[in-house]
Formats: structure tokens, sequence, C-alpha cells
């Protein structure tokens, strides 16, 4: 079973947690969030934003601690058959509570409805702080254009 091997970015100033479900195996493989090419997380937080996108991961750390963005995700490890998020089972949640008691954290969003379903489910009952859904940025998520996940997405600035 797959576990979580990448920590989670937050410092004492973030606001703003943002959860994903589970790394994808190119997440995985590059050790950071969001790795594969094709999905368009940080395209979107940089037009969020109005900066260049990221491109090393000491950039995109840069980039969440400057907007006061904690980031992780929902599960801690899961059985999943590569990266669908619609195949994730016997998910064992993180445990959110070194974020909740470092930072302030005003609001929590999740990335894409399996984020959100299992945050609801398995994290909710817990910390009691109920989570704003945005739609996914992954390219499975062929719904929804750069443009839109970027309107969509603007509520994530403080």
């Amino acid at each position: 079973m797959p576990t979580h091997t990448i920590p989670p970015v937050f410092d004492a100033h973030c606001r703003t947690l943002i959860l994903g479900s589970f790394p994808s195996v190119k997440s995985r493989e590059t050790a950071f969030f969001y790795g594969h090419p094709q999905n368009r997380f940080w395209k979107v937080l940089a037009a969020v934003f109005g900066e260049p996108v990221p491109q090393t991961v000491n950039e995109k750390t840069a980039l969440l601690l400057r907007h006061h963005i904690a980031l992780w995700d929902v599960a801690a490890s899961c059985e999943i058959d590569g990266s669908s998020d619609a195949s994730m089972r016997q998910v064992v949640p993180n445990d959110l509570s070194p974020i909740l008691q470092t930072a302030s954290i005003e609001r929590i969003f999740t990335n894409g409805g399996t984020a959100h379903r299992l945050y609801q489910k398995l994290i909710f009952p817990e910390t009691g702080i109920p989570d704003i859904p945005l739609p996914s940025t992954s390219p499975a998520n062929a719904r929804s254009s750069l443009a839109d996940l970027t309107e969509i997405w603007m509520c994530i600035r403080e």
C-alpha cells in the first residue's frame, strides 16, 4: 500500500490550507506536490496571485508561504491504481494537527471531489472545520479550462 512520503508545506503564518487527495505516481517520483507536468495546480496558483509559474520545489514552496498557504493531502496511505483518485480504497487520513497547532488556519480548501469526500468522511469529524471544495486541477478534469479553474480558484486569495 503506497504511503504519503511528501511532508506538508506550512509555517506559523499560514492562514489557508489546501488539501489534495493523495500524490500521483509522478508526484511520488518527484517527491513534491503536483509533480505531473499536465497538472494545472501551479499554473492556477501562479495566475491567481499574478506571479510567474514556479518551476523548482523551492520556488513552489516560496509561492505558497508568501501567500500564507499550507499544502498537504487528505490521505496518508491508501490502495490506489496508478494515480486514479476513483480507485482509492482503504484510505488512512493524514493527521492535520501539526499544521492546525502551528498555523492559524482560517479556511480549508479541497482540490477536487475525491479530496472533498474523503475530508468530509475522515477528517471533518475530527477538526470540525468545514472545507470549501474546488474543482480539481488534475488533467483528468477535462471539463474545466485553465481560465475556468483560475477564475474559480480566485477565492483562495486572502
